[in-house]
């Protein structure tokens, strides 16, 4: 009888995810499990006890929710830190990644006057973030549109910032929120002059039909609700381009949904925005930190399993079952792919 228990004990940690470490009475169950899963070494893990995570914000529950993973939990309120969820060596090493992981409001928006330079010069920025505020159209004033632009590198210069006229006719100011007053948009730019500098700001020098994922001359653009944005501005730019906060992954909740660019700046920047007339700057800089962050991440460069190509690739196919049921958990989370791009490949461009 002791025998027989053992074996099945084995049995169920031979069935265990080698990612999440989800048990399964049977491997079937398990192959099954790794085929929908799309575990991959680009999910966010803890540094503790090495389970993958789905999301960081599933990652701060097992680590700080109110059901923690006991062990994990006590290392991480040591050595942990609270906004990118590390794990360090010792209280020393913590103390002094902190200055730089928790970033400051102030740091970006009190040099903001002297970072003013309107050109249409990106530097050697690989990437740019743009924030967009909205008034009011229609008899109900419900019809989003731009009335103002912020376009930022990555070293929180200004690149383009503009007031602009809406082409019909803006029925609420939305002040409260907006601060924008009829004598702003008075003698503001056209938007058909804006999207043209937008446009060739984004392209580079490089028609839009030429433009490629890697190795090219074209910006990858940051923001959030990106195409939202750029409807509204009408303007046109290849979506394997456009790294939109509010759609990625790592930076969703654990129910899927996006999370707010308020919070998520309180949570990994470890700073408050939005706290009254909302500033385009101040959203296209928080945007561009995350956007850093995620790019960051110490993930093995290994594009096939981070591209997001295995949704469309079947790496577990029927008719390899039976080899895939004698692989062992290690193999079959090595075989396994992201479904969705990670942005850690973007610094390998």
């Amino acid at each position: 009888m002791p025998g027989a228990m053992d074996g099945k004990r084995e049995e169920t940690v031979r069935n265990k995810c080698a990612a999440c470490f989800r048990q399964f009475n049977k491997v079937e169950h398990l192959v099954e499990h790794m085929r929908i899963s799309f575990h991959s070494v680009h999910e966010p893990k803890c540094g503790v006890c090495q389970k993958h995570c789905r999301s960081f914000e599933s990652l701060r529950e097992h680590l700080i929710g109110p059901l923690p993973k006991v062990e994990c939990a006590r290392v991480f309120s040591v050595r942990g830190c609270s906004f990118c969820l590390n794990i360090f060596e010792n209280t020393s090493a913590l103390r002094y990644h902190r200055d730089s992981c928790q970033y400051s409001r102030n740091s970006g928006l009190a040099s903001r006057i002297s970072r003013i330079s309107l050109q249409n010069s990106t530097g050697d920025s690989q990437a740019v973030a743009l924030a967009c505020t909205m008034v009011g159209g229609g008899n109900d004033g419900s019809i989003d549109l731009c009335a103002r632009v912020c376009l930022i590198g990555e070293d929180e210069n200004i690149i383009f910032h503009a007031y602009i006229k809406p082409s019909i006719l803006v029925t609420n100011y939305r002040y409260e929120k907006t601060g924008i007053r009829p004598e702003h948009l008075r003698d503001a730019m056209p938007i058909q002059q804006a999207k043209r500098r937008i446009q060739d700001i984004l392209c580079n020098g490089e028609p839009v039909w030429k433009i490629r994922q890697r190795g090219g001359r074209a910006k990858i653009l940051v923001g959030v609700g990106l195409d939202h944005d750029l409807a509204c501005l009408g303007v046109e730019y290849p979506s394997f381009m456009l790294r939109d906060i509010e759609n990625y992954p790592p930076l969703m909740k654990t129910s899927k949904l996006s999370n707010s660019l308020k919070y998520l700046s309180q949570a990994y920047l470890g700073y408050d925005i939005q706290n009254g007339i909302q500033d385009p700057y101040e959203d296209s800089v928080a945007a561009m930190r995350l956007y850093l962050k995620m790019r960051s991440q110490p993930h093995p460069r290994d594009y096939i399993s981070g591209s997001g190509e295995a949704r469309n690739r079947d790496n577990f196919p029927a008719w390899r079952q039976r080899e895939l049921e004698r692989m062992s958990p290690e193999a079959l989370l090595e075989l396994s792919g992201s479904d969705y791009y990670c942005w850690c490949l973007d610094s390998y461009k």
